[in-house]
């Protein structure tokens, strides 16, 4: 199958839609980095995306660069990680300190780390 605008057009993208301080929209495609838009509105600032994300992959398949496609895996929420057990002990007194479980310090640290 060959993978044209069309094809891309067609899959289901993540928009993340967050409002700015002074109450218009920000819209991006989390899958096509640097894909963004804005607008007054929740519904113009998703319109605009779709416009953005058109441009985006035009350029894209122009260029001939890779376009990554949506996952669909699905998000448990669990993650097992192997970490040095310096950096647990660390993690673990830290979290202490903070008056905090361990597992409430890593979630509030990481989220902070992603925004």
């Amino acid at each position: 199958m060959k993978k044209n605008l069309n094809y891309y057009l067609g899959l289901d993208y993540t928009v993340r839609l967050k409002q700015n301080a002074d109450g218009t929209y920000f819209a991006e495609i989390e899958e096509l980095t640097g894909c963004i838009s804005e607008g007054d509105t929740k519904e113009e600032a998703l319109s605009m995306i779709e416009d953005a994300k058109r441009a985006w992959l035009e350029v894209a398949l122009e260029r001939k660069t890779y376009i990554p496609e949506p996952t669909t895996d699905e998000f448990s929420g669990k993650l097992n990680i192997r970490l040095p057990k310096y950096i647990h002990r660390k993690l673990s007194y830290r979290a202490r300190q903070e008056g905090m479980s361990l597992n409430s310090f890593i979630n509030s640290t990481l989220s902070s780390a992603v925004k």
